[in-house]
């Protein structure tokens, strides 16, 4: 037998007992008090909040919320906005133990009423003008729970680095969106990816495109600049991707991470004048070598990819010390254990197999909340299986080859089809339904709904329906009316054979 695809480096220390994840995120406010830990970027100027400003308004939160009698390992309901006091109220609540659950603002009334039934919250956290279901689940609105930020601080809740810290949901492949929950030990496995992606420094200024409410931007745009005692830079909501360039030189970034839409409504084929970046990062979705030779050709900075998922963060990885070779995502960062595996183990190097990661990671999840046979689903001994073919090289470079299943991926969120079309086949008049995601243009993915019914359904009541049910980023953008959906001798039905059929009703080669 040859060399096996499997990547083992040295062994991160372990998590330090006792631990709390907030208290390892401002672990460096004291020691820089009023360096700038976070600026909210505008046109007509930031909001800057120094360290010891958001260490005292976290632990003010954290305060705050135990005052209205909520106990460690109660769970809190994030329904809020693209505002900073996402992430002040997210760390306000691990840092006194309670275990925060953000969503996403998109999500509808009946989306997040599922949620409440599953996570039994004590108390949900509500933004303005955000959806939030009728429910006898006490709610604190955002102006009260600002008013916290100026309360006495509290103490850091210090315990075991393997109890739940938090919750975070991701479309699952049975359809059903599921809640992966993670121990406090997961930030500390975030620092594998400090060099092993970001080339991150404490003198960094990173500005990250994303929405506060996002978990990409929460732990690469926020949290782990500020585990380094770096600066986080983040645009304002109003600010629009071609807007980006100027804010990226007026503010000195030296580092910038987007999704890769981001980045393709960003170059309009003229030269960026980028002083001080050093270089991009890119994760969410499968960056395009068209986006990432005109990011370079524009910029004459490289974009490094990492590549993960909700159950384990990134750990597949390019970055400056070690940029990915030509068609790769790049290499395991320093310290994980990732391997290419099929039924038997450890494929040999060159062979298609499973991305996976060794049970043994730090920032490897608990566990699915109320879903243990899923759990042990994703598991094939000691590995974790990500659902992601790919294949290994012999100096450990992995190149990605799709996914197993038809999961898609809209704008960054992946997105399971029986999720959408569970939705759909509820329609009346609707027999049955298929979605995937369609390449509509280069680079941009959108959802599309073929269906098949006695008659064509009124696109507009369809429409009404799926905005009413399912988050805008689940929505599909087209439906289209079909005699037999497509399916294989099996009678299995074949979602890859929807996009030659959108292509034949648009006339595309």
């Amino acid at each position: 037998m040859g060399m096996l695809s499997e990547s083992h480096s040295d062994v991160l220390p372990p998590c330090p007992a006792p631990f709390n994840l907030a208290a390892h995120v401002l672990g460096r406010a004291g020691e820089r008090p009023d360096k700038i830990a976070l600026a909210v970027l505008r046109l007509g100027g930031s909001e800057r909040w120094s360290y010891a400003k958001l260490e005292s308004a976290v632990l003010g939160t954290g305060t705050g919320l135990l005052q209205l009698g909520l106990a460690p390992g109660d769970r809190v309901l994030m329904r809020l906005g693209n505002t900073v006091e996402f992430p002040i109220a997210y760390l306000g609540a691990i840092a006194v133990g309670l275990v925060p659950v953000p969503t996403s603002s998109q999500l509808t009334a009946p989306e997040v009423a599922k949620m409440i039934d599953a996570l039994e919250p004590a108390l949900i956290l509500r933004g303005p003008g955000i959806t939030c279901p009728d429910t006898d689940v006490p709610i604190l609105d955002q102006p009260d729970l600002e008013t916290m930020r100026d309360l006495p601080p509290a103490d850091y809740a210090m315990g075991d680095p393997d109890r739940l810290a938090y919750i975070i949901y991701t479309s699952g492949t049975s359809g059903v969106p599921r809640a992966v929950c993670h121990a406090h030990r997961a930030i500390w496995a975030r620092q594998m990816m400090m060099q092993g992606w970001y080339g991150l420094h404490a003198q960094d200024r990173l500005l990250h495109a994303g929405a506060f409410n996002w978990t990409y931007t929460l732990g690469t745009g926020l949290m782990d600049p500020w585990t380094m005692g770096a600066t986080a830079l983040i645009p304002d909501a109003e600010i629009e991707p071609a807007q980006l360039p100027l804010l990226l030189k007026r503010h000195d970034a030296t580092i910038f991470a987007a999704a890769p839409g981001v980045y393709r409504k960003m170059l309009t084929g003229e030269a960026l004048s980028l002083p001080k970046l050093r270089h991009g990062l890119a994760a969410g979705e499968k960056l395009s070598d068209t986006i990432r030779h005109a990011w370079e050709d524009a910029t004459g900075t490289a974009v490094h990819e990492a590549y993960g998922m909700s159950e384990c963060s990134t750990f597949i990885s390019a970055s400056p010390d070690h940029p990915a070779t030509p068609g790769t995502l790049g290499r395991p960062q320093p310290g994980r254990s990732v391997a290419v595996v099929n039924e038997d183990g450890p494929v040999e190097i060159g062979q298609e197999g499973t991305i996976a990661v060794h049970e043994s990671d730090p920032g490897l999840m608990l566990g699915y909340l109320k879903a243990e046979g899923a759990t042990r689903d994703k598991f094939q001994g000691e590995w974790f299986l990500t659902g992601d073919q790919g294949m290994m090289d012999a100096a450990g470079d992995i190149t990605y080859l799709g996914r197993a299943d038809d999961m898609m991926n809209a704008g960054g969120f992946r997105v399971s089809p029986l999720e959408v079309e569970a939705v759909l086949n509820a329609f009346p008049g609707i027999t049955q339904s298929a979605v995937t995601d369609i390449e509509v243009k280069q680079d941009a993915r959108v959802i599309m709904a073929f269906y098949t019914a006695p008659e064509r359904v009124d696109p507009d009541a369809l429409q009404a329906y799926v905005t009413e049910n399912l988050a805008a980023y689940k929505r599909p953008r087209g439906f289209y009316h079909l005699d037999a959906l497509p399916t294989g001798a099996n009678g299995k039905l074949l979602r890859r054979a929807l996009r030659p059929i959108y292509k034949a009703q648009h006339g595309q080669a």
